[in-house]
C-alpha cells in the first residue's frame, strides 16, 4: 500500500521539478550602494510574481557590473544615463535628460544593451546646505546664490564638504569650480567619505556638502537641495538595461517593467532609501512593502 503513495510523491515531486525548470531565469545584478540594492530586490521580487526565476547578484562595482553584462553573465541592471554615458562611452559633451537617454540608448544598442522605458528620478549630484544655514540665508536656492553667500562670507572660511572621488575628478570638483567661476581651494574645502559629507551637514560642522539628490538622508536631516541653475551635474536618470538577447527571448519583459518603472520618483526613492539607510530596515522587507502598497502592478 506504500507504493502507490511513493510513486505519487516523486510524481508530484518531479512535477514540481518541472515547473520550477519552465521559470525564465532573469540574473539581476546590483552595484555596492543602497539603491541599487532596492531596486534590485523589488524587480526580483516583482519578476517572481510575473513566474519568473529571479537571481541578484549585488555589491558590484560599475565596471564590473557592465563586463557581466556585455559578456552574458547578467542579464538585466537598472543603470544610470549619466554612468553609461560618461564612464563607459565616454562622452563628455554635457546632455539634457531626452538627450543623454536617446545617445546611451544608441550607443549601448551596439554593444547588444536595450534601455527600457526610464524610472521617473535622477540620481545625479548636488550641493545642499544644513537646516541652520538654510534658515541663516533663506536667499540661498541655488548654486550661483551659494557662490555670492561664499565670496561675502570668506572671512568667516566657510566649509564645503566634498566626497574624495567628486573632489578629485577633472570632471568633478574643477569642472564645478570653472563653469560657477567659485573660489574654492584648500583653505575651504574638505574632503572625506561621502557618508560623512551627511554627518557633517546634520551635525552644522560646514557650511554646504555635495550630495545625492535621492539619498534618504537628505529628509532625515532636513537639508537643503540648491538648484544647479548652470546644468553642470549630468543627468542621472535610471533604467532598466537589459541584454537584447534576453529580451528577444522574453519580449513581454518590456511591458511587464514599465508600469514598475513609472512609480519610481525622485521622492519614492529617498523615502525607500530612507527606509533602510536612517531606519535601518532590510531591503527585502522595504522591497515586499513597497509592493504591498502597490497592488496594481499584479494586473500588468
Amino acid at each position: 500500500m506504500k507504493l502507490p503513495s511513493l510513486l505519487l510523491g516523486c510524481v508530484l515531486l518531479c512535477a514540481g521539478f518541472a515547473q520550477a525548470a519552465e521559470k525564465p531565469l532573469i540574473r539581476i545584478g546590483a552595484r555596492v550602494f543602497t539603491e541599487q540594492t532596492l531596486l534590485a530586490e523589488i524587480t526580483a521580487q516583482y519578476l517572481r510574481a510575473k513566474g519568473y526565476n529571479a537571481q541578484v547578484t549585488g555589491g558590484l562595482g560599475s565596471n564590473l557590473a557592465r563586463s557581466a553584462q556585455e559578456t552574458g553573465q547578467l542579464d538585466m541592471v537598472w543603470e544610470y544615463t549619466g554612468v553609461s554615458l560618461v564612464s563607459y562611452n565616454h562622452v563628455t559633451e554635457k546632455l539634457d535628460s531626452q538627450q543623454s537617454l536617446a545617445r546611451v540608448t544608441e550607443l549601448d544598442a551596439k554593444k547588444g544593451l536595450t534601455w527600457l522605458s526610464p524610472s521617473k528620478f535622477s540620481n545625479t549630484y548636488a550641493l545642499a546646505l544644513p537646516e541652520k544655514i538654510a534658515e541663516q540665508f533663506p536667499e540661498v536656492n541655488s548654486i550661483s546664490e551659494l557662490n555670492t553667500v561664499l565670496r561675502n562670507e570668506a572671512e568667516d572660511n566657510p566649509l564645503v564638504a566634498l566626497d574624495t572621488e567628486f573632489a578629485n575628478r577633472s570632471d568633478g570638483l574643477a569642472g564645478m569650480v570653472e563653469r560657477y567661476d567659485m573660489d574654492l581651494t584648500r583653505r575651504n574645502i574638505r574632503q572625506m567619505d561621502a557618508g560623512l559629507v551627511y554627518t557633517a551637514l546634520r551635525n552644522g560642522q560646514v557650511f554646504a556638502g555635495l550630495v545625492y539628490t535621492t539619498d534618504g538622508r537628505l529628509s532625515a536631516f532636513k537639508l537643503k537641495l540648491l538648484k544647479d541653475d548652470k546644468h553642470y551635474f549630468p543627468d542621472y536618470t535610471a533604467a532598466p538595461v537589459v541584454r537584447q538577447v534576453y529580451l528577444d527571448a522574453h519580449p513581454q519583459l518590456a511591458g511587464q517593467l514599465k508600469p514598475l518603472a513609472d512609480l519610481f520618483d525622485d521622492e519614492t526613492m529617498r523615502q525607500l532609501n530612507a527606509r533602510v539607510d536612517v531606519n535601518h530596515e532590510s531591503p527585502s522587507a522595504v522591497a515586499a512593502d513597497f509592493l504591498r502598497q502597490h497592488p496594481q502592478l499584479s494586473n500588468n
